[in-house]
């Protein structure tokens, strides 16, 4: 718009209102508004109407003239008439519009500029991120920017988040945005540290769904099905990650990461007893449905240790419900009690 970043100043209209996508100020806003509605007003009407000085009510009213969108009438005491809104707004929204496309180009000259001078050699659908810390970073702009889904192939060793200067740790930084779906499958033998508990803790309480599965083949994260995040080399994700974009092999991401979803037990983190939720009213109930939930986790080939953690309860708890089902079951090892347990119908739902 004739290098001009907005009406009366420059200060855009908050987004989300009627005047968002013009680029008016609100002054400027609420004068042409109040324009359309008379058929001419003077610069101290115009102050007087919409509560500001003449001085302020003066230039608004030459950045709407500048915009084409008001006529001046000159006369003894200049008089100012808005345009037709159709015909002037749609033509300052054509500009915009052009404004936008330029900008566009302009953006992928600025992505091919940064993709050469960071990896030369690298192609368009692939980036590599080459640092740990670089890693985390990229992970937390990924998620931030996701709007529909989220997926997660999560397996040891992690690549844990870097503290800031004053040694704090910003969990909203690698929070899911509110309304996006997350879906995550853990590897159970590697259950067992806080890092991978409390991530799963802060999914699951923005109403994320977890599973745990048995030899996850790779790391993995999935951002909107657009772009996907995984470690050059699986057992070192510190020493770099792949961030891929093509769609053919987000294609497959996604269909390796369905296919694991499938076949994981779903495990709700809603009973652990630090969590937040209502104590049930029946002791018996609760044991029984304590019962079930180790012994569900135990199928998975979960140790004591990592169960107890992931519920919340000692070690000693899980082997007292383990044994408790053994005697109920008539069985002697875990195998058995887990296989018994399965044909009973225990690990059902």
């Amino acid at each position: 718009m004739r290098g001009r970043t907005g009406v009366a100043g420059g200060m855009e209209v908050s987004s989300g209102g009627p005047w968002a996508g013009t680029g008016l100020d609100p002054l400027g806003a609420r004068v042409l508004e109040f324009l359309v509605g008379h058929p001419s007003a003077d610069a101290a009407a115009v102050a007087e109407a919409v509560g500001t000085s003449a001085g302020g009510a003066e230039r608004a009213l030459r950045a709407l003239e500048d915009e084409l969108l008001v006529i001046r009438i000159p006369g003894g005491s200049p008089r100012w008439k808005a345009g037709p809104p159709r015909s002037s707004l749609g033509s300052l929204l054509a500009r915009r519009r052009s404004e936008l496309a330029r900008t566009e180009l302009f953006m992928e000259q600025l992505d091919e500029l940064y993709r050469s001078a960071a990896h030369p050699g690298a192609p368009d659908l692939v980036e590599v991120l080459e640092h740990a810390d670089e890693v985390a970073a990229r992970y937390a702009h990924l998620l931030k920017g996701s709007r529909s889904e989220v997926l997660h192939l999560a397996k040891p060793p992690y690549v844990t988040e870097t503290a800031d200067d004053s040694g704090h740790r910003d969990p909203d930084r690698t929070a899911v945005t509110p309304g996006v779906r997350l879906r995550s499958v853990y590897e159970a033998d590697g259950f067992t540290d806080e890092v991978s508990l409390q991530t799963a803790i802060r999914g699951t309480a923005v109403g994320g769904e977890f599973r745990l599965g048995t030899r996850l083949p790779v790391k993995l994260a999935l951002f909107d099905r657009t772009a996907a995040l995984l470690p050059l080399h699986g057992d070192r994700p510190s020493a770099g990650s792949l961030v891929v974009y093509s769609p053919a092999l987000i294609e497959v991401c996604v269909a390796l990461f369905e296919g694991i979803w499938e076949r994981a037990t779903p495990v709700s983190l809603e009973s652990r007893q630090d969590w937040p939720a209502p104590r049930r009213e029946r002791e018996a109930v609760e044991t029984d449905e304590r019962t079930r939930e180790i012994l569900h986790l135990m199928a998975t080939g979960m140790k004591d240790d990592a169960i107890a953690r992931v519920l919340g309860v000692s070690r000693r708890t899980v082997q007292k419900h383990v044994s408790e089902a053994g005697t109920a079951l008539g069985a002697r090892t875990r195998f058995q009690i887990a296989l018994l347990a399965r044909e009973r119908g225990w690990l059902d739902g």
